[in-house]
C-alpha cells in the first residue's frame, strides 16, 4: 500500500506499513527499528508524524519505546482472548496448544479485612482461603495468580494438586461460577512477580482484577492474575446500541 494514495490521516498510513513490515518479517521480534530520523525518511513522513504512530502502535502492544535506546519490536502474543469471554487460565493455555501447569507457593487461611468483607457481600464468612500460584505454559511461567475463597468452598488439602479452581470448586462445593465482573490495570514493576515471571524490567503486566459469581449471584472468588503482556492480549467486543 503506497502512503501518497491512502487519503486516511497520515499516522494512520505509517500504522498499518510498519505493522505490514513486522508481519512480512522485515523487523523481527525484538529487532530494533531504524532511528525516528531514519524511519521517517524511509517513510516519507515527518518526525511528529512518526512518532504519534509509534504512540499508537506502543499502546496496542505492538512496539515498545525505551528512553536513550530506541523502539523494539514486541513478541506477538501467544495466548488470546476475548475479555467478554469468562475462560479459566488453564482453558486459555490448552486452546493455545499447550501443557498447563501450577506452581504453588502458598496457601493460608486468613481472617478477612473488612475491604474484603465488602468484596464478597452480602456473603457471610469466617475465613478466607487465600492461594498463591505461578500458572505455567509448557513449564514455563506466564501467570502469577492470587485467589481468594472463603473457606467450606474449596478443599484446602488438594489445592495444590489442581490446576483448575472453576473445576474445584464446583465439584466439591456444587459452586458453579457463571460470569465475573473485572477491572484491567497495567503493573510497570513489581520486584518479586517480575523475578518469578521471568519478565524483561522494560516490559509491563496486565492485572486483572476479578470477582467471581454463581447464576445465583453469589461471590464465590476473587482473583488478582498478573498476566504477562508479550504473552497475553484480550479483546472486547463493542456493539452499537
Amino acid at each position: 500500500m503506497s502512503i501518497k494514495i491512502d487519503s486516511r490521516q497520515l499516522y494512520l498510513r505509517v500504522i498499518d506499513v510498519i505493522k505490514r513490515d513486522i508481519e512480512n518479517g522485515t523487523y523481527k521480534t525484538k529487532q530494533k527499528l531504524p532511528s525516528e530520523f531514519q524511519l521517517s525518511k524511509l517513510l516519507g513522513v515527518s518526525r511528529a508524524t512518526l512518532r504519534e504512530a509509534l504512540r499508537v502502535l506502543e499502546e496496542e502492544n505492538i512496539v515498545t519505546r525505551r528512553h536513550g535506546v530506541g523502539t523494539f519490536v514486541n513478541p506477538k502474543p501467544i495466548f488470546s482472548s476475548g475479555i467478554e469471554q469468562l475462560n479459566s487460565v488453564t482453558y486459555m493455555i490448552e486452546q493455545s496448544g499447550k501443557t498447563p501447569g501450577s506452581q504453588f507457593l502458598s496457601t493460608e487461611l486468613l481472617e478477612p479485612t473488612e475491604d474484603e468483607r465488602l468484596k464478597f457481600s452480602p456473603k457471610e464468612f469466617s475465613s478466607l482461603v487465600k492461594i498463591e500460584r505461578v500458572r505455567t505454559a509448557d513449564n514455563d511461567p506466564v501467570v502469577f495468580c492470587i485467589d481468594k475463597v472463603p473457606e467450606g468452598l474449596v478443599p484446602i488439602d488438594i489445592i495444590n494438586k489442581k490446576d483448575s479452581l472453576f473445576k474445584l470448586m464446583e465439584s466439591y462445593s456444587g459452586k458453579r461460577i457463571s460470569y465475573a465482573v473485572t477491572y484491567i490495570e497495567p503493573v510497570s514493576y513489581h520486584d518479586r512477580i517480575y523475578e518469578i515471571l521471568k519478565c524483561d524490567p522494560e516490559q509491563s503486566l496486565l492485572l486483572l482484577k476479578q470477582m467471581h459469581y454463581t447464576d445465583e449471584d453469589e461471590p464465590v472468588l476473587y482473583s488478582a492474575n498478573f498476566f504477562r503482556s508479550d504473552l497475553f492480549s484480550f479483546h472486547v467486543l463493542r456493539k452499537r446500541l
